[in-house]
């Protein structure tokens, strides 16, 4: 087990409120009269999610995005977020990026926090959002027979980070300044029985996604849609950060958007996930996890 998967796994004893969902989900769910919110947050650090010479205004939008994309997994209409900001080499910068990133979702600033502090820059941001659907999707309602769906192409943000770390000029967009597929989750929530986003690797995420359900993701690699050179198809089933939509939906039933079946949702097995007639394990080096 990772560090990352101990700690989060110590922290489910204290987060017993039912709107933590366990820890298992990407946001907690409140229910609040005839409304239900969605609240999410996440953390960027130099080094690890950006590079040191990065442009901090792509920095910005990425932190942005990346957490309304949880925001999108849930179906849920953002309403705000607040940042938590370490100041660094370039804070208007930062700022511009900030702004652009607001502007295009038409999500406010809120709030938050400002600090200094020496070393690589730690950056968080806490999203809010609104339910557009009750219940609220989760990681956890996979049952077998279900179809295992994802949005778009995995592997894109791989090679935009190489371009960026490389110098090569390529187009490093999907990378610096993804984006958070919300319309694609308002319309899928109605239907789903699970949804996640992709940030962590395909195969990471779907075998998270397979561990809340108690069943087992049979994948055809074929099937995934890549943005990568054919050769380059394992990494791009494991790299992460494309933020694409995964879903399942009952056997039979199409979804409302553009999606590629790339699955099926099997009683549980040893190993959570299934590749081409192959079982997987962590060993096997599913996707990204803090060490």
């Amino acid at each position: 087990m990772s560090r990352e998967a101990a700690f989060i796994a110590a922290l489910r004893g204290l987060a017993t409120h039912p709107g933590a969902r366990g820890l298992v989900d990407d946001c907690a769910v409140l229910d609040i009269g005839d409304e239900t919110l969605v609240l999410t947050h996440d953390a960027m650090a130099e080094g690890v999610h950006f590079l040191p010479e990065q442009d901090p205004a792509d920095v910005a939008w990425k932190l942005v995005a990346s957490n309304l994309s949880d925001l999108a997994a849930k179906g849920a209409e953002p309403l705000g977020v607040l940042l938590g900001y370490q100041f660094g080499t370039d804070d208007a910068r930062f700022l511009t990026g900030l702004e652009d990133v607001l502007a295009h979702y038409g999500v406010p600033l809120l709030g938050g926090d400002t600090i200094s502090a020496t070393g690589p820059q730690v950056l968080g941001l806490t999203a809010l959002g609104r339910a557009t659907h009750r219940p609220v999707p989760s990681r956890a309602g996979a049952k077998v027979g279900d179809g295992l769906w994802i949005t778009g192409p995995v592997g894109a943000a791989m090679l935009g980070f190489e371009a960026l770390r490389d110098g090569t000029g390529a187009d490093s967009t999907a990378f610096s300044r993804p984006l958070a597929l919300l319309a694609e989750g308002w319309a899928l929530a109605p239907q789903v029985t699970a949804m996640m986003d992709v940030s962590d690797g395909l195969l990471l995420d779907a075998s998270r996604m397979a561990r809340a359900a108690g069943v087992t993701f049979a994948i055809d690699s074929a099937a995934v849609p890549i943005a990568t050179p054919e050769a380059r198809r394992a990494e791009a089933l494991r790299w992460g950060e494309d933020y694409q939509l995964l879903f399942t939906l009952p056997d039979g039933m199409e979804p409302p958007i553009t999606a590629h079946r790339i699955g099926t949702t099997h009683a549980a097995e040893e190993a959570l996930v299934v590749l081409d007639g192959i079982p997987l394990t962590e060993a096997n080096g599913l996707g990204y996890e803090h060490s």
